[in-house]
């Protein structure tokens, strides 16, 4: 097969020149020059296709959920080779996925790994970044030819601007610290703040994969936007810690939305009910959950979560086409009292709780509901949309 043949071909890999990203009609990672210090590397390169077309049982693979394993169709084009941490690692793009291949510096075979993830329809914005090097505290990322600077934020903390990131003159970062992934501990979250040549910036995060994901905010019927803004990194600073829910989950990017503001009882407080929506590259299997978080409270400790109301995946609940949600809470007031709490979308019209106060409940005209209940009542929160439609929390 010629094809495979010139696939297999290291001269054949396709290199855009570095600069050509200002003039190309699309600025994605088909406009990535080939960028490292092992770009000549023939042999490398051999290698790092050879374990793409057929890997060996003693290279550790990852592929993102949903993306195709099998070798490129035709010559791919070359993003990186160079030294890393004490490997030797190359990045190649065939317009529809990102391939790193590594292997450890000083050895021609052993020990390799190769991870493979979707970027199809990629943006600029989600063209920010892909991962060079992982350890299991850290990661660093080859950044995208029109990133000026770079910093790490601790997005548990709304006013961080972060510590700045070296960026060497090939566009890989200096270390950043990886995510946690134990249910028992969230003191920070890192993100990754990335600014453009025009001043732009631009909010990700790692969720595990090869792809830096994206944080966007706002009504998901409208238009999100970067979660740059004060207003956005507010939420995040309270709903970060349940992007634990979406980490290998092949994320692209994540959204986080107020659907409602609600007074709460004895009108001192309010609270913020938010949704937060994971959009996969492959388009099914997003993950969903809810918050919600009291406004106002004194003694709170920076970094406080908002209780997390509703957890669902592959649902329509949050996202473009549906962006209806409803959810509920106990919530235990100053004075000692518990009470229903529960809210919807704009397109809720009314409202149903079951199960609550001994049996009784019903049905509250409005998307606000906060109902006096005992200490651990099991209830059930339903709502109805403005075309009668019937939607229930995510779980």
């Amino acid at each position: 097969n010629l094809a495979a043949e010139r696939a297999l071909d290291p001269g054949a890999l396709t290199r855009v020149p570095a600069g050509a990203w200002k003039d190309a009609s699309r600025t994605d990672f088909s406009a990535w020059p080939a960028r490292g210090d092992l770009t000549g590397d023939h042999a490398l390169l051999r290698r790092a296709l050879a374990v793409w077309a057929r890997p060996g049982s003693k290279v550790r693979v990852s592929v993102t959920r949903g993306t195709p394993a099998g070798p490129p169709s035709g010559p791919p084009q070359l993003l990186y080779a160079g030294r890393v941490d004490g490997s030797r690692v190359v990045l190649l793009y065939d317009g529809l996925r990102a391939a790193r291949y590594a292997e450890p510096e000083g050895a021609d075979s052993g020990g390799a790994v190769l991870d493979i993830a979707r970027t199809d329809g990629a943006s600029t914005a989600e063209s920010g970044a892909l991962v060079i090097s992982r350890s299991d505290s850290n990661v660093r990322y080859l950044t995208a030819p029109w990133v000026r600077k770079a910093a790490e934020v601790d997005l548990l903390r709304r006013e961080d601007d972060g510590r700045r990131l070296t960026r060497e003159d090939d566009g890989v970062l200096t270390s950043l610290t990886g995510p946690s992934t134990t249910a028992r501990s969230c003191h920070r979250w890192p993100g990754l703040l990335l600014t453009d040549d025009e001043g732009k910036r631009r909010l990700y995060t790692d969720l595990g994969e090869l792809t830096a994901v994206r944080l966007t905010g706002g009504n998901p019927e409208g238009k999100t936007r970067d979660a740059t803004g004060p207003g956005t990194r507010a939420r995040l600073a309270r709903t970060a810690c349940g992007l634990r829910s979406m980490l290998g989950g092949g994320v692209r990017t994540v959204n986080t939305w107020k659907f409602a503001t609600q007074v709460l009882p004895g009108g001192l407080h309010s609270a913020t009910w938010t949704c937060t929506r994971g959009e996969t590259w492959r388009g099914t299997g997003s993950r969903v959950f809810t918050g919600f978080r009291r406004s106002g409270g004194e003694g709170e400790e920076q970094g406080a979560q908002a209780v997390f109301t509703g957890r669902a995946n592959d649902t329509t609940a949050c996202g473009p086409h549906r962006p209806h949600v409803v959810t509920g809470a106990l919530w235990k007031s100053s004075g000692g009292n518990w009470y229903l709490l529960a809210a919807g979308s704009r397109d809720v019209t009314s409202i149903r709780v079951s199960g609550a106060a001994g049996g009784s409940g019903g049905t509250t005209l409005g998307r606000r509901v906060a109902l006096p209940v005992e200490k651990g009542v099991k209830a059930k929160v339903t709502a109805r949309l403005a075309d009668g439609e019937r939607i229930s929390p995510p779980r």
